[in-house]
């Protein structure tokens, strides 16, 4: 069980952190990034969701879980529930390349505590991972700013803020070019199921194709990684 630690004024806090993200390059980044700073502290690391929750399993001393929503496997918003309800005093902080509003507010809603692109600033990177890691929110301004928007004039929201979370999910995977035996799977529900959203999802949107889902979260930047 997970528990946040207390510390006191007099003493530094010191941020023990899990990097999940699938590529390589982007973790050495990060860790480059940090080792700058000596109040935070790169202790693991994950490629895909079966493999933060191995790390999450064998050690219970991480202080805050960054995470990218587009890994193998279970990923996105049911790896953020899935972390949530194992570990629910664990923060996460979603660092990502969809830069979008409705994604931000997705993932605060299924259990993170902060949310910012992976083209932010270093220094907004150290600020999130301070905020969300010491058990506060953060959320990247510009995205917070069109979140406070959506919320005010929803008849201005794009498409695909109409979708729930799940045929959210399912348009994700569909544009990633999954089949929807593979979604099945993933999703570990009945390919009627998987149908039904997708039907249901191409209707809210106003969409008839696979092909017109890609080109629309091209035009929108969702997805990207």
């Amino acid at each position: 069980m997970f528990h946040c630690v207390k510390h006191t004024r007099e003493e530094e806090l010191m941020i023990n952190l899990l990097i999940a993200d699938d590529h390589a390059i982007v973790r050495e980044g990060i860790k480059k990034t940090l080792a700058l700073y000596p109040d935070i502290n790169v202790v693991a690391e994950a490629v895909d969701g079966t493999d933060v929750m191995r790390q999450l399993t064998e050690r219970a001393d991480f202080d805050l879980l960054l995470l990218d929503l587009t890994m193998p496997g279970v990923t996105g918003m049911s790896l953020i529930e899935q972390v949530k309800a194992a570990y629910p005093g664990l923060p996460m902080l979603v660092f990502s390349m969809h830069n979008d509003a409705q994604v931000a507010s997705r993932a605060i809603k299924a259990g993170a505590s902060g949310f910012i692109a992976k083209d932010s600033d270093p220094e907004i990177l150290l600020d999130a991972i301070r905020r969300v890691g010491g058990g506060g929110k953060y959320i990247d301004p510009v995205l917070a700013e069109q979140m406070a928007f959506d919320a005010l004039l929803p008849e201005q929201r794009a498409p695909h803020a109409l979708l729930s979370s799940r045929e959210f999910e399912v348009f994700s995977l569909l544009v990633a070019g999954k089949r929807v035996n593979e979604i099945a799977d993933q999703l570990n529900i009945s390919n009627k199921t998987v149908s039904t959203h997708k039907l249901n999802l191409m209707v809210k949107m106003k969409l008839g194709s696979t092909a017109d889902l890609v080109h629309y979260s091209v035009q929108h930047n969702l997805f990207t990684h």
